[in-house]
């Protein structure tokens, strides 16, 4: 380079274990005034060390331990490593022998961490060995016989679950033919009735109905999410800090938007943390290899449906941004479908809030997310070839953060629109709401119809698809209406007015009041929170395109030519899992044991009395003058006339005459 420039060249050969290469060759340019700079700063240090306050003997001792240090730097590492691991060992030690009870999320925690740290140890010293010991099971003919075997042990396993478990309760073959019923529907609406994949269908299926039985049935799995759902819910009463702070302790006691949003913004900026950690990228990619490993789904479908888990329908696309221009149709179906198949966990926060059973809200978005691409392959199969097969070589991004600060400031920002959004739909929806109403009943008093809603309207057309998922048919037209407000208004109006029929049933009051209905079943509430758990709603279809199309606007043809498919599959991904709900709902405790219950001192009216002493009311039998005699499981206790008479203090029946 000439030096009419003004600067100098500088040419770097770089090295490579010793060798140099002279093929590549770095060109820095250095103004004059830089180099000047630099000598300066070089003399000066070379004479502060000469110069007498720096004695060449200190130097060198200087230098040695520098050296010392920079050649043991990993020893040291591990030393360091090695005391905090003994610390925290003492310190989790003396909290589990403490209080064991109060010390049980540290120790939950602290598994986790031992079974990831365990785990990548095992897959480093034997993943190759391993593999090395599969290889015979790729045999073609042993395959097929393992396929064979493992699929007539499933369906004996079926079909022997629903003779023996619904023996019990027939209740539940009703939400099983709620399930075909679903599946034959959108078999019969599939783009390619040909190509389905129905080995992709029951896995998804298959996958669902194991984590029902995990989380629903088994007394450990229940007792697990119940814990879970009150680690969440003491965790997002922290946001009372904040808001009491802001606006007041009386305006969060009294008023939804300071009690509920602020969970929101709490609930983004904790997230945004997590991403910026990387343990949101980390559980995403573990959970979609999980789901293409057993379902042979693609990449960026499945990386998308299980980020679907943790973000909204907008955000989780961003996983995959970089591959959503060459997706096949099946796959952006698929994408879509989860985003309306599932909630995002800002939301989920403040669905909690309002008292929606946390553990049941959890579990119904994680179950989504197999049933999510099962049902989009059975609506949209896959007939072109698509790019991305492995999910290992898919790379998620990081945040654009440079600390845990500015994330946290950023998820706060961030939520704010979330925030103002959900603030104006209810506002509007709402009004829409009262003003549908405020017609329907102006029409319908021109013919003598009185009270004709849009509520009633939907508890009337949507009552036969609710009963197919299990619930009660004197709850049916409540489920209805609250089905039918969150597909064409919004989930947060459903969750909102579910939540009120529960703090009815809570408080104790009568379940009829003047022939009408004050509250469902706990049995139609689990049913109902799993059918409501989607933002499929005729909102989010505008949500949905207007968030691909920013980031894919040349396929905004392909993106509403598919979105309404994908909205009506996302609503059936909810139903089934209402339905697994049903089938696998038991209940518990003072439901399932009320001779226990009434057996203790209550003086009050809750839902648990009001259920036990309507058992005992319809077990009673008056025999004229005599004493009045029991049945069932009151026949040959004791103080069976002690309980109906504190159940006569509270309830009115004939009984009590």
């Amino acid at each position: 380079m000439e030096k009419a420039s003004g600067t100098q060249s500088i040419a770097l050969s770089t090295v490579d274990n010793g060798l140099e290469n002279p093929g590549l060759e770095l060109t820095t340019e250095v103004s004059p005034k830089a180099t000047k700079r630099t000598e300066v700063q070089d003399h000066s240090f070379e004479d502060s060390l000469e110069s007498p306050s720096y004695p060449r003997k200190n130097v060198q001792t200087f230098i040695k331990a520098r050296s010392f240090c920079r050649r043991h730097a990993s020893l040291f590492k591990k030393i360091l490593l090695g005391l905090l691991c003994l610390a925290y060992a003492a310190y989790f030690l003396a909290a589990c022998i403490l209080d064991f009870q109060r010390a049980l999320a540290l120790f939950v925690l602290t598994c986790l961490v031992i079974f990831v740290l365990v785990h990548n140890f095992l897959k480093k010293l034997f993943g190759e060995k391993l593999m090395r010991c599969l290889k015979p099971f790729k045999n073609s003919r042993l395959r097929f016989w393992m396929k064979w075997v493992f699929r007539g042990a499933c369906v004996v396993g079926l079909i022997l679950w629903l003779v023996l478990d619904t023996a019990q309760r027939p209740e539940q073959l009703i939400s099983f033919a709620g399930i075909c019923m679903f599946i034959l529907i959108l078999f019969v609406c599939s783009k390619h009735h040909s190509v389905v994949s129905w080995r992709t269908v029951f896995w998804g299926l298959g996958l669902q109905f194991v984590f029902g039985i995990l989380v629903i049935r088994t007394y450990p799995g229940f007792i697990a999410f119940q814990w879970l759902g009150d680690q969440i819910r003491i965790f997002l009463n922290y946001t009372v800090a904040g808001s009491s702070f802001v606006f007041g302790d009386t305006l969060i006691q009294d008023i939804f938007a300071f009690q509920s949003l602020p969970v929101i913004l709490f609930f983004g900026c904790m997230t945004s943390i997590l991403y910026y950690l990387g343990l949101v990228q980390w559980v995403v990619q573990k959970i979609a290899w999980f789901l293409q490993f057993t379902m042979r789904t693609t990449s960026t479908e499945t990386l998308v449906v299980a980020g679907n888990i943790f973000v909204g329908m907008t955000e989780a696309p961003l996983l995959v941004r970089p591959y959503l221009a060459d997706m096949t149709l099946s796959e952006i179906h698929t994408m879509m479908t989860g985003g309306f198949a599932t909630i995002s966990g800002s939301v989920l926060g403040a669905f909690i809030s309002f008292g929606i059973d946390a553990s049941s809200l959890i579990s119904a978005s994680v179950m989504a997310a197999p049933c999510a691409l099962a049902l989009s392959k059975l609506v949209y199969p896959e007939v072109e070839e698509s790019k991305f097969k492995s999910v290992e070589g898919m790379k998620l991004p990081h945040g654009k953060e440079r600390n845990i600060l500015e994330a946290a400031s950023n998820g706060a920002t961030d939520a704010i629109g979330l925030v103002a959004n959900v603030a104006a739909n209810l506002i509007a929806f709402l009004a829409v709401l009262a003003f549908i109403n405020a017609v329907l009943s102006w029409l319908g008093e021109m013919v003598d119809i009185h009270g004709l809603t849009f509520q009633v309207i939907c508890s009337y057309v949507l009552r036969p698809m609710v009963f197919m998922m299990g619930v009660e048919w004197a709850d049916c037209s409540i489920v209805a209406e609250i089905v039918g407000i969150k597909f064409f208004i919004n989930e947060f109006v459903a969750y909102q007015q579910l939540s009120q029929y529960k703090n009815k049933r809570l408080s104790g009051v009568e379940e009829w009041i003047e022939g009408e209905k004050q509250w469902i079943s706990v049995r139609g509430e689990i049913i109902t929170t799993y059918s409501l758990c989607g933002f499929a709603n005729l909102s989010s279809i505008g949500i949905t395109l207007g968030g691909l199309t920013s980031i894919i606007p040349h396929r905004k043809s392909d993106l509403s030519k598919i979105v309404i498919r994908a909205l009506f599959t996302g609503a059936c991904v909810s139903f089934i899992s209402a339905c697994m709900a049903g089938i696998l709902y038991v209940p518990r405790g003072a439901e399932a044991d009320c001779v226990s219950f009434l057996n203790t001192s209550f003086t009050n009216r809750t839902y648990e009395t009001y259920v036990c002493c309507r058992e005992l009311f319809q077990s009673t039998s008056l025999n004229g003058t005599n004493p009045p005699s029991f049945s069932g499981p009151w026949e040959d206790t004791e103080f069976s006339a002690s309980a109906l008479a504190n159940c006569c203090e509270l309830y009115t029946n004939a009984i009590c005459a």
